[in-house]
C-alpha cells in the first residue's frame, strides 16, 4: 500500500515537473498565458512558483522554474528513499 502511494506521488510530481515546464513555455508566446489553458496553468504553478520569487533574474531570465524543478526532484528522491528505507 505505501508503495502504492509513494508511486502515485511521484508520478503527480513528474506531471507538476511538466505543467511547470509548460508554464515556462508558454511565456514566449504572445497572450498564451491569457487563453483558457494559459490561465489553468497559472492557477496550478504560482502558487508554488510564488516560494521562489526570492531569486533574482539574471540578464532578464529567471531561475527560479529551474530551482523549482531541481527541489521536486529532490522530493522525489526523498520519497525514493522512504521507500526503500520501508
Amino acid at each position: 500500500m505505501v508503495a502504492f502511494i509513494l508511486g502515485v506521488l511521484n508520478t503527480l510530481i513528474n506531471a507538476y515537473i511538466w505543467v511547470i515546464v509548460i508554464w515556462c513555455l508558454l511565456s514566449w508566446f504572445p497572450n498564451a498565458r491569457g487563453t483558457r489553458l494559459g490561465e489553468i496553468i497559472n492557477r496550478l504553478v504560482e502558487p508554488y512558483m510564488h516560494w521562489f520569487d526570492f531569486i533574482p533574474p539574471l540578464g532578464g531570465i529567471s531561475f527560479s522554474p529551474v530551482v523549482a524543478i531541481f527541489v521536486l526532484y529532490m522530493v522525489q528522491n526523498g520519497l525514493a528513499a522512504v521507500g526503500h528505507f520501508i
